[in-house]
């Protein structure tokens, strides 16, 4: 049963990608593009826009950490006649980090870019949707299969992430009555210049452009969470279901040895 309103075509509507730069915001982009969607693309990175190909409708360089830069990239997507009839939130960043070496500072970026962020995107979008004329709109938080139980390495990243998906949650559940439908996207592995910084072997990694595949193929079918790839991604699903006793037998197996 779909969860949400099927998008299929996409030909017409107005996208915005918060983190497009590069990896799964940037395969979107140029997928997107190609389909006829009027695409805009932010990033803090502004250089990383210019050469995305074909070209998108805008390039609107954005800080999420700064709301003051979220609200300034709205007004001008109003201004553009571009408010977005979906919002792909894929900016993040990512310092691995094992709980018996934590790096405060990356603790604190980790938590105001992947999650406290978000909270100021989608207030600051509501509002401009909310005085704009009544339409369908969709909200895609991009968030990882880290947030599902605990890994090593991971105690910023998963834990942020953790928190995103339970708002994508809380957003679904209270954001339909208002004609605004949320999926969240669960990635595994995916080949980016976050995940190059892992010194460990990454199973089922795949490609930005699989990833963004697999995340339209999603959408078209109405789905609320999208996981990718199913071979990694059901397999950490079932670790979610084992008791604690199994389940931290089972990841001790994956820590580094001492």
């Amino acid at each position: 049963m779909s969860l949400n309103p099927r998008i299929q075509h996409w030909k017409g509507l107005n996208v915005w990608i918060v983190g497009a730069s590069s990896g799964i915001g940037r395969a979107l982009a140029q997928d997107l593009i190609v389909t006829g969607a009027r695409v805009t693309v932010s990033s803090r990175r502004a250089e990383a826009l210019s050469d995305i190909t074909p070209a998108p409708f805008l390039c609107l360089p954005c800080d999420i950490s700064q709301p003051e830069s979220v609200q300034a990239a709205i007004d001008r997507l109003q201004a553009a006649d571009a408010l977005p009839d979906v919002v792909f939130w894929v900016a993040g960043v990512y310092h691995p980090m094992p709980s018996h070496a934590l790096d405060l500072n990356g603790v604190r970026e980790t938590f105001e870019i992947n999650t406290l962020a978000g909270y100021t995107g989608l207030k600051l979008m509501l509002k401009a949707w909310e005085s704009a004329p009544a339409r369908s709109r969709h909200w895609s938080w991009i968030s990882s299969v880290a947030g599902y139980r605990g890994l090593p390495q991971a105690a910023a990243y998963g834990a942020s992430k953790a928190a995103l998906t339970y708002l994508a949650e809380v957003t679904h559940l209270e954001l339909k009555s208002r004609g605004i439908a949320v999926s969240v996207v669960n990635p595994g592995f995916v080949a980016t210049r976050l995940t190059a910084r892992n010194d460990f072997t990454m199973p089922a990694i795949i490609t930005p452009e699989e990833a963004s595949r697999a995340t339209l193929d999603g959408l078209a079918r109405g789905e609320f969470e999208i996981h990718y790839p199913k071979r990694f991604t059901r397999w950490l699903k079932f670790l979610r279901l084992v008791p604690y006793s199994l389940y931290f037998r089972i990841m001790k197996r994956t820590l580094p040895k001492s």
